[in-house]
């Protein structure tokens, strides 16, 4: 799997506009600037080139440019058009969990779930590959299912939940009740469906994410 690498920040439109190596450089070389531009690249090469460029081309178009080099991306390949992607999003205010899936191909929601109280992303995450795969199990499809999280796709192929959350008694009756439901059906269930780890910093963002990072 593809490690994750130092993020550089451009600036077109702040009261400084530059490239930046931290987020906090980014933050101050904006400003109190209305309607600033600005975005993160994986390399300095590429920061510098989009700066060069303009906004134009990647502020607001939802363009991802990978750090990795060609051969590292040729060793990734690219992602099975026909799957099911899954995130979950956790919110740190309200405490509350939702997830969904979403088809690669056409980036169609397949289903979404939540929000619910007392949960976690990781909670979160693990519930999002169990639906996915009941989902289609109960459609007799062979899809593969992605995910960006290690430790919910390890927790499936364990069949075993290790939440610290869980342990501490900070989830709710309905969110556990939810994990023991997918542990049930994990452990009374085969698939032919493949379990893999989506590439974000080879192919950006998961379809399912949220957007709120």
């Amino acid at each position: 799997m593809a490690s994750r690498k130092q993020k550089f920040y451009v600036v077109w439109e702040g009261n400084a506009p530059g490239v930046y190596d931290s987020w906090a450089e980014c933050q101050a070389a904006i400003g109190a600037y209305s309607g600033a531009k600005y975005k993160s690249f994986p390399t300095r090469e590429s920061a510098e080139k989009a700066l060069a460029e303009g906004p134009g081309a990647y502020w607001g178009t939802g363009r991802f440019v990978s750090g990795l080099s060609e051969e590292e991306l040729a060793r990734i390949g690219k992602p099975i058009p026909e799957s099911l992607c899954v995130d979950a999003a956790w919110n740190m205010e309200t405490r509350e969990m939702e997830y969904r899936g979403v088809w690669l191909r056409d980036r169609s929601i397949a289903f979404q779930q939540g929000p619910f109280p007392g949960g976690t992303n990781n909670l979160g995450e693990f519930l999002a590959i169990v639906h996915a795969l009941a989902y289609l199990a109960q459609r007799s499809l062979d899809h593969p299912v992605y995910s960006d999280s290690e430790v919910a796709i390890l927790w499936v192929w364990k069949k075993q939940v290790r939440s610290k959350a869980m342990q501490k008694g900070q989830t709710s009756d309905r969110v556990n009740e939810l994990v023991q439901r997918a542990l049930a059906w994990l452990k009374t269930h085969t698939y032919p469906n493949q379990l893999l780890k989506w590439e974000t910093v080879a192919w950006g963002e998961i379809p399912a994410d949220y957007g709120r990072k």
